[in-house]
């Protein structure tokens, strides 16, 4: 079995595990959190728990979890009102699931993946990599996974047999840290956290450098089960997001995100990743 492979099924036995629990209180708005998120910082937690308190009238409980694929499971099976996941999982089961917002960046639902090496690495292009050791963030994210093997599907590569290792470090700051510590030579991050961490950890950073950018693609959405979308906590959390930038406790979170707050998309926004996903199950 591939390590990759081990992994998944590694941790879909602890989201079974999970599952078990009892059900989620009434009244109580629960979100989901994946590592696109920057947990590193407990007060932005702290305040974005404060501000969906206050704007949706709701308790509030947000859910962390190591993986794409245990947060995905649990919104799946309604134990999330919503969550923010990434575009990956969400093409994955578009059939089940309703976009409830779109982070805006820089003006924009969009962002992209980064291919980063140690910063006096002599690589230029992907292509430069072959035989390395690369790390990437999540089996289930788009810029920390999917676009790289996509990129080698499309050239007939494969990361097991193009790369002499690869591994997986489940938060795309891991990434950065992996190759700014020299235990990988390159990986595959997300662009928007590696330029937050630029201004807010540039120690980490500087240890690294971009070699090459993706095509832009949607970016992470929250999202929630599809037949919910009209369900009183989930128009409470859409509504909310929406006004974050009126409100000074919703501004600070959005500061700290280095966002400029949450907009309405329609599924479309996600088509390049989904043709990216074909592409990579054709070659399976």
């Amino acid at each position: 079995m591939s390590p990759h492979r081990a992994t998944r099924r590694a941790a879909l036995a602890g989201t079974l595990a999970l599952l078990a629990r009892p059900a989620r209180p009434a009244g109580t708005l629960t979100v989901g959190l994946t590592p696109v998120f920057l947990d590193s910082d407990l007060a932005l937690l702290r305040d974005l728990d404060a501000y969906l308190a206050q704007a949706t009238g709701l308790a509030v409980r947000l859910v962390k979890r190591r993986t794409y694929q245990e947060i995905t499971a649990l919104l799946l099976a309604g134990q999330l009102d919503a969550a923010w996941i990434c575009g990956y999982p969400f093409v994955q089961h578009a059939a089940r699931l309703a976009v409830v917002a779109v982070p805006l960046h820089r003006g924009r639902p969009l962002y992209q993946s980064y291919l980063i090496v140690g910063a006096d690495h002599a690589a230029r292009r992907l292509a430069d990599l072959r035989g390395t050791t690369h790390a990437f963030s999540d089996p289930d994210s788009n810029s920390g996974f999917l676009v790289t093997r996509y990129l080698l599907a499309a050239a007939g590569e494969r990361p097991e047999t193009f790369f002499a290792r690869s591994f997986f470090t489940f938060g795309h700051r891991n990434v950065i840290r992996a190759v700014q510590a020299g235990l990988a030579e390159g990986g595959s991050v997300d662009g928007y956290v590696w330029e937050v961490m630029a201004e807010r950890e540039p120690a980490i950073v500087a240890g690294t450098r971009v070699i090459a950018r993706s095509d832009w693609h949607g970016f992470p959405p929250v999202a929630c089960l599809a037949g919910h979308r009209r369900a009183p906590t989930v128009r409470a959390l859409a509504e909310a997001l929406a006004r974050m930038p009126d409100h000074p406790v919703g501004r600070a979170v959005l500061a700290t995100l280095q966002l400029d707050g949450f907009a309405a998309a329609e599924p479309a926004l996600f088509d390049s990743i989904a043709r990216m996903s074909a592409v990579v199950r054709a070659q399976t």
